[in-house]
């Protein structure tokens, strides 16, 4: 860490060169180094489909359905900085940074959700249109040939020359700032080490993605050992060393041809040369990294990827997630620190939580006010939004900046997203995403978790005629296997929804009797923790199974308790009374409130000792 804490500092403010649409060789460097990106332009889609798309977003927003999240991040919790809100095949979650989103279902024909009065006609039509939206991508990513970058479409672009003078005096301006790198030099002194969270191609244990502005400081991810560096660091040096950035190159988007450079873009070329042993430099970074920490919950409820878990066939987005900012009132936007691109709505990351090489759909959609007017044909005077992207654990391949229409869509194909990274830019307009995926689900679904409590309870035995219980068995592997799921269902899930989860239900109600019933078992695991102790509390046990026993309950309910105290703060934190009545978390579920036949809720520190005193006496 120190070290490369030292190398930062004697970095500076130098920063690597990207190029725009109106560089040279951008097209080249595109084509070489950024294949995975595939443009389409607004008026390349169904005129029909944004205007039922956007009526949507408009509907989301004003309905109040788009919400920031409480994320855990370094065992602290913060805001993103973006308002979102997660739609997608019934019943399926997304989880990142420690929070699982619960999708609001999108209302196709033939799905589950027909006929059920789960929203109001205006949501369930908003939620429609958004699976119109998933639908045209499913089809379209699908049918892109190898090698298209752009959909043609010849339009007027008055603004383009304006922009590309903004994105060249973004990467002057920030090197005469005190911005990016010197906020991360001051922030060493800080209680967190924020400003370091994208240093040089670093692969975070978590995508920073809707954070990158917080009120309460920023923060640095941690890196992540893998296939990326391996894979990224196979780019071949000649693919970008032997195509010029000053070379011309007929662009395949009429609107996007190469023009001339302007004075402070021609400027910024001729410092690459001086920074190649700046490069060098960063490029021993990667020499630093810290080895990814284990998942605290070993994975319970998190997508881990395998070998199967692979993208081969036509890509079916099962979700979206859908963002919103306002950069007017948002308070602060970080520099895009590493190539002076400009301010950054989210920073450098990789989406997470995905099926391996499985595409990546983003429509972008901006305004200029709340009465939801297009940016479309404004004054151009505004500044768009971008996205940038770059390899990643390369320092030599320039970066790319992409500027974003209202109605422009991309796709980030094949291993893009793995092997790179992205962020946005922010504009000055409002702005909506959506931005659709292929989520890796397979502990994920209510289905699963539906499945994994009906196997813990099939080891409990209900007498018809009093209504007493008794388990079937008390071998230790069976008492280890139905704890691990008595914790997943709690802390994967309950609390999950209790926290965030269940702001949703005012807006639509499907998830309310599934979790209901979730509850439910849970309680009935309760109790079969007691029927656990009770068993291991008899003398008459046979002594090495006894002991067997008890030590798995005791590892069992020492996680438990460390982890309900983990969200009792949560839920108590000076970050979530922050919130309205209707989006604060609750400390729930509570043991035994709405049901008279349990017992008062017992204390899980004396179980905890009373389990480690019979240990002792074995």
């Amino acid at each position: 860490m120190k070290i490369r804490r030292r190398l930062l500092r004697e970095l500076g403010d130098h920063k690597i060169p990207y190029l725009g649409p109106s560089s040279r060789g951008f097209q080249q460097l595109w084509d070489s180094s950024y294949s995975g990106l595939v443009f389409r332009r607004s008026c390349s889609l169904p005129t029909e489909l944004h205007c039922r798309v956007q009526a949507a977003l408009l509907t989301l927003r004003r309905k109040g359905c788009l919400l920031k999240d409480l994320v855990r991040v370094r065992d602290r919790d913060v805001f993103t900085a973006v308002s979102r809100a997660l739609f997608g095949e019934p019943g399926h979650t997304y989880r990142y940074l420690e929070t699982r989103l619960f999708a609001l279902p999108w209302h196709s024909e033939d799905s589950e959700v027909k006929g059920r009065n789960c929203c109001d006609p205006d949501l369930r039509a908003a939620c429609k249109a958004l699976w119109e939206l998933n639908n045209f991508f499913c089809s379209d990513v699908s049918q892109l040939k190898e090698g298209d970058k752009l959909t043609q479409c010849v339009k007027a672009e008055a603004k383009l020359g304006e922009e590309i003078d903004t994105e060249s005096k973004h990467s002057e301006d920030s090197k005469n700032s005190d911005g990016g790198d010197s906020e991360s030099r001051q922030s060493e002194e800080g209680d967190t080490e924020s400003k370091h969270s994208e240093e040089w191609d670093i692969e975070s244990k978590h995508s920073d993605e809707g954070c990158s502005v917080s009120k309460q400081g920023d923060w640095e991810t941690e890196l992540k050992p893998g296939s990326e560096e391996g894979e990224t660091s196979k780019v071949k040096q000649s693919e970008t060393s032997t195509a010029p950035v000053s070379e011309r190159r007929e662009g395949k988007c009429p609107s996007w041809a190469d023009e001339p450079i302007s004075g402070k873009e021609k400027e910024r070329v001729e410092i690459e040369a001086q920074e190649r042993p700046v490069a060098q430099l960063k490029h021993s970074l990667s020499d630093y990294h810290i080895q990814d920490v284990e998942d605290p919950v070993s994975g319970q409820g998190c997508s881990q990827l395998t070998p199967s878990q692979v993208c081969t066939g036509p890509a079916k987005f099962n979700v979206t997630l859908l963002n919103y900012m306002d950069p007017a009132k948002t308070s602060h936007l970080k520099e895009e620190p590493y190539y002076g691109m400009g301010k950054m709505a989210v920073g450098w990351h990789h989406d997470e939580n995905l099926i391996s090489n499985s595409p990546v759909a983003v429509y972008n959609y901006s305004y200029h006010n709340d009465k939801g007017e297009s940016s479309e044909g404004g004054t151009g005077e505004k500044t768009c939004w971008r996205i940038g992207l770059k390899v990643a654990w390369d320092i030599h391949t320039p970066g790319l900046m992409v500027p974003l229409e209202s109605g422009d869509c991309y796709y980030m194909r094949d291993n893009l997203n793995s092997t790179h990274q992205h962020c946005v830019l922010a504009g000055e307009t409002a702005r909506f995403s959506s931005t659709h995926r292929v989520a890796e689900c397979s502990r994920g679904t209510l289905t699963y978790i539906q499945s994994r409590c009906q196997e813990a309870l099939s080891n409990l035995q209900t007498d018809p005629e009093t209504g007493s219980h008794t388990l079937l068995t008390v071998q230790p592997i069976t008492l280890q296997n139905c704890e691990e799921i008595h914790n997943e269902v709690e802390f994967e899930w309950l609390r999950q929804y209790w926290f965030q989860g269940q702001r949703y239900t005012r807006f639509c109600s499907w998830w309310s009797g599934p979790m209901e019933q979730l509850e439910k078992d849970w309680r009935l695991m309760e109790k079969m923790t007691m029927l656990f102790l009770a068993t291991v509390e008899e003398e008459g046990q046979e002594g090495e199974g006894r002991r067997e026993m008890a030590e798995t309950l005791l590892s069992a309910l020492t996680d438990r308790h460390q982890q309900r105290q983990t969200w009792r703060d949560r839920c108590h934190s000076s970050l979530a009374q922050t919130l309205p009545p209707e989006e604060a978390p609750v400390d729930r579920p509570f043991w035994g409130v709405d049901d008279p036949s349990m017992p008062l809720p017992f204390d899980l520190a004396d179980i905890i000792n009373k389990v480690e005193s019979l240990l002792w006496r074995m």
